[in-house]
């Protein structure tokens, strides 16, 4: 039986009820679902809706519904279309008519709301949990491996020398970002829209305060028709999820490139790789591309959250079922996401020493020429320009900076004294960047403590 059979001569078409039913997506809010139903059942008790026994029926027969739906041993009918129906059939199983009361003073349209509310709540949760062991992942190896001299790059192409520990913080204060996002988008999240009805509120004295603080939401939202309308909390989520696999991304596209023979810089665990069916010797970065492609996936889920709810006027419209996919897959793909880089940074290994010789008398060292001769009151702007001439001359000999004697220099300019080979050295050169946020182990280590504290 439809639930507007009064209105409806039939029931509705099977290809129809095979098109709109959302049971297949819905049903992981289950416990959501029965957790908003045990909160609005005992408000209704709470203000004399339905009497005290009433509402411990309620509550007591929803109990029984959450196990058997967990347990396995109940398992709905696409017939009954969505969750909120399948709870409050299956209720009708164990307490008869007394069902039919629990939807008193309320809509599918504040239910749907306040679960995927829920839903997100506890989801959220369990991304930043994931995202503070990622960041705590980072940090031991910032600690145990950031000694590691490497070129720092832009455009792919070395650019200065810098310690490993200073790249992987970068990416630990993109993922603290991440947290700091979710926390802001949890503030929107943790608002009850329980009892806004189907948009206009109701005539029942009911108690939103009560049913919001029995779920553990912060606030209500205040206007019934944005209750159920709303859906730019979840487009925001989504919108972090994004955000935060485009930092995951990232990341992946560093260990594809750090695990080639040609970087050579770690070896990927084996239980985030895989191997090849024709080349014996593959140990490929599956788990990184996955990670990488994975983000375009995302990227679509928030693209359809945004989209469907483009254009629609207020208040519900059923073009809102399709929310629900979409924001699972970015939360749970995100999560998911999170989690494998973890395991990959814990289970690789990293090779000590591979840039060190090769860094000596690197084009790299070109910025500590210009900068020597800044702090000997040269403009920048002319060392730059001495440098570049110093480096143009290198190439032309198919050599490096091993060609520079002092005379060599000096002839270049003046102010170039003996000092200047002691800033030929790449360790040196990362250590000189003690400014703030720079690649010097003091700065890197003061960066780990702020990071920890964070966590």
């Amino acid at each position: 039986m439809a639930l507007w059979d009064g209105r409806f001569g039939g029931g509705p078409h099977e290809e129809m009820q095979r098109f709109s039913e959302s049971i297949g997506v819905d049903l992981r809010m289950f416990h959501e679902d029965i957790d908003g139903s045990q909160a609005h059942a005992t408000m209704l008790g709470a203000v004399g809706l339905i009497s005290t026994e009433e509402a411990e029926a309620l509550c007591s027969g929803l109990e029984k519904v959450r196990e058997e739906i967990e347990s396995g041993a109940w398992t709905p009918d696409i017939a009954l279309e969505d969750v909120h129906m399948a709870v409050e059939t299956r209720l009708g199983v164990h307490v008869g008519d007394l069902a039919g009361k629990l939807h008193t003073a309320r809509s599918r349209n504040d239910q749907v709301a306040t679960d995927v509310r829920l839903w997100l709540k506890g989801r959220l949760e369990i991304l930043d949990e994931q995202l503070a062991r990622l960041i705590g992942v980072l940090l031991q190896r910032a600690e145990a491996d950031g000694r590691i001299l490497i070129p720092g790059f832009t455009h792919l192409q070395r650019g200065q020398p810098v310690w490993l520990g200073h790249q992987l913080l970068a990416h630990a204060w993109a993922l603290s970002r991440d947290r700091e996002r979710l926390s802001d988008a949890l503030e929107r999240v943790d608002r009850s829209p329980l009892g806004a009805g189907a948009m206009a509120g109701t005539p029942h004295p009911i108690d939103r305060e009560m049913t919001a603080d029995l779920m553990g939401f912060s606030g209500l939202v205040e206007n019934a028709m944005d209750a159920v309308a709303a859906r730019d909390h979840t487009q925001e989520v989504a919108a972090q999820c994004a955000i935060c696999m485009t930092h995951l991304s990232r990341m992946a596209a560093e260990l594809v490139l750090f695990s080639s023979r040609e970087f050579g810089l770690l070896q990927l665990g084996e239980g985030f790789s895989t191997g090849s069916s024709i080349m014996p010797q593959k140990r490929n970065p599956d788990g990184a591309e996955l990670v990488r492609g994975k983000a375009g996936r995302v990227y679509g889920d928030l693209q359809a959250l945004l989209t469907m709810a483009k254009g629609l006027p207020m208040a519900y419209n059923r073009d809102l079922q399709e929310d629900r996919e979409a924001l699972f897959d970015a939360v749970e793909t995100t999560i998911q996401c999170v989690s494998v880089m973890a395991g990959m940074w814990q289970g690789l290994s990293l090779r000590t020493g591979i840039y060190e010789e090769a860094l000596k008398n690197d084009f790299l060292l070109a910025t500590e020429l210009a900068d020597y001769l800044a702090a000997k009151g040269v403009p920048f702007r002319e060392a730059h320009h001495i440098v570049g001439r110093l480096v143009k001359a290198c190439e032309e000999e198919n050599g490096d900076f091993s060609l520079l004697t002092l005379e060599r220099l000096r002839a270049a300019h003046d102010s170039f004294e003996a000092d200047v080979m002691e800033w030929l050295s790449p360790e040196g050169a990362a250590e000189r960047r003690t400014s703030r946020g720079g690649t010097a182990q003091k700065e890197i280590a003061r960066q780990i403590m702020l990071l920890r504290q964070s966590l």
